[in-house]
């Protein structure tokens, strides 16, 4: 028997066994669609727009189903009770975090977004006590996004109210946020490191929302080596990190440790603390610093500034909603002091029209991937350690007994009879549960800060009738995209 035969007797003895065990796995999983051998089910997606596929698999399959991308399972969750009994009540199994290769190879298993057990608790932990206890340098962070919303405001008036595309703008705003807490300094909006880091994270978010990325998911050893978006992904990485490196460089040479300076010299300090104990296994690198870093910058600039953009669209499209939110702002702040958070238990119209901006725009629709931390029995089924779970927000955001007509723009999903606001726990737009959105905070603080803001120093006006203004999003995969689009920002 030649070798070319034996070859193809032992590829074809993997395969039938792979289809075994899958199969006899299969039995203990949740119900799904039948999946091809070693593509799975993605011919039966729609790769472009996920989430209506799994609409579609839910009415079929019920709440709880199982799709194979590749030949590894992933359970989807599908509506608010299913969603919540994971994230909620059973927090602690559902706290991993599923595989995403074209992010792991880059972050190798660091940071806080992608890191799991021990590292992940270790480094969330961190992060939130740190922004939390805010204590470097005399400002708060509130006070360092007032200044942000002011430099913003300045901003736009140099557009002398002609059309402007604001992407690059509203990006700016709460990535120089991110930059205050971690490099003690903003950047001026012209600086070409600001541009630089701004260009490397829109283009980043736009690739790994793209369907290219999906497919390279599916097959990540063998698309590893062909040419493609996957290889800028990891170009721009690699840029962001020399960046951040050389940032923590300095810092070690100035660094005292008895006045931290912002989040770079709270992370060096606590290095240095583990390094004097002798700690094992040592969390606080450089190595895991720059990922954290990373993940800072990601998470809370392209998320924010695209729920901005998105939020001025939609606000543009209804001009009855945002002449209720400037009348709320002339009441409340009037035109000679800056918005700040106590004003907004005050105005119930403008919380809920930001609410309403998140929860229709959807932002994550699938959520980032979970996994489960140990084997499980979850509503009959037997869910095995390190499953991928995926979990439709969309499902929950879209809900249409909570919120009737979901698919309609409306601010009175957060108002009671008497026009208080109404809190939802149906509002997931950061998850839910242990891996709820570090940021959370400081996102909700931006995106009231910055909006109220602007309106309270322009008029908005749209290049069309505001009736023809499309609000769909152009791109549906791991991040909602909305289509780019011009306006005018004219002074009060």
């Amino acid at each position: 028997m030649g070798p070319i035969v034996l070859l193809v007797l032992g590829i074809s003895c993997l395969l039938l066994f792979s289809i075994w065990r899958e199969n006899f796995g299969r039995r203990k999983l949740p119900p799904g669609p039948t999946p091809f051998p070693i593509i799975g089910n993605i011919l039966q997606l729609d790769i472009k727009d996920i989430t209506k596929s799994l609409i579609n698999f839910s009415k079929v399959y019920g709440p709880v189903f199982t799709l194979y991308f590749g030949m590894k399972p992933t359970v989807v969750l599908y509506g608010y009770e299913a969603v919540k009994e994971a994230l909620t009540d059973h927090g602690e199994e559902f706290s991993g975090r599923g595989k995403v290769p074209v992010v792991d190879k880059v972050n190798k298993g660091l940071g806080i977004v992608f890191s799991n057990g021990h590292r992940w608790k270790e480094m969330r932990r961190f992060a939130l006590m740190t922004l939390r206890n805010f204590g470097m340098g005399k400002r708060s962070i509130e006070e360092r996004v007032q200044e942000e919303a002011r430099c913003l405001v300045e901003e736009l008036r140099k557009t002398n109210g002609s059309p402007c595309d604001p992407t690059f703008i509203l990006g700016c705003a709460p990535c120089n946020v991110i930059c205050s807490i971690v490099f003690q300094n903003r950047f001026d909006y012209k600086d070409q490191n600001l541009l630089n880091l701004m260009e490397k994270l829109e283009e980043g978010a736009k690739i790994v929302s793209s369907p290219w990325m999906q497919i390279y998911n599916l097959f990540p050893c063998l698309i590893h080596y062909v040419p493609g978006s996957h290889k800028t992904i990891a170009i721009n990485s690699e840029y962001v990190n020399s960046y951040i490196l050389k940032k923590v460089k300095e810092h070690e040479e100035s660094l005292d440790v008895n006045n931290p300076r912002d989040f770079i010299d709270c992370f060096l300090i606590k290095m240095k603390q583990e390094q004097e104990n002798h700690k094992e296994p040592l969390e606080f690198t450089k190595e895991n610093l720059t990922v954290v870093t990373s993940d800072l910058f990601g998470a809370g600039t392209e998320t924010t500034s695209t729920t901005l953009r998105y939020g001025l669209l939609l606000l543009m499209k209804y001009p009855h909603v945002t002449a209720k939110v400037k009348e709320e702002i002339d009441h409340v702040i009037g035109r000679h002091r800056s918005p700040c958070m106590q004003d907004r238990s005050q105005m119930p119209y403008t919380d809920a029209v930001i609410h309403e901006i998140q929860r229709y725009i959807d932002l994550l629709p699938m959520n980032l991937p979970h996994a489960v931390t140990r084997d499980i029995k979850f509503r009959g089924y037997l869910i095995p350690k390190g499953t991928t779970i995926l979990t439709s927000l969309t499902s929950v955001l879209h809900d249409h007994k909570e919120f009737p007509n979901p698919e309609m723009f409306d601010p009175g999903h957060f108002l009671d009879k008497s026009g208080n606001f109404k809190k939802s726990d149906y509002f997931m737009p950061f998850s839910s549960g242990k891996r709820t959105c570090v940021g959370e905070g400081l996102a909700r603080m931006e995106l009231f800060l910055f909006l109220t803001t602007i309106l309270q120093n322009f008029n908005l006006k749209a290049l069309m009738d505001p009736q023809d203004l499309d609000t769909r999003p152009v791109v549906n995969g791991i991040v909602s995209v909305p289509p780019s689009y011009q306006l005018c920002f004219l002074p009060v």
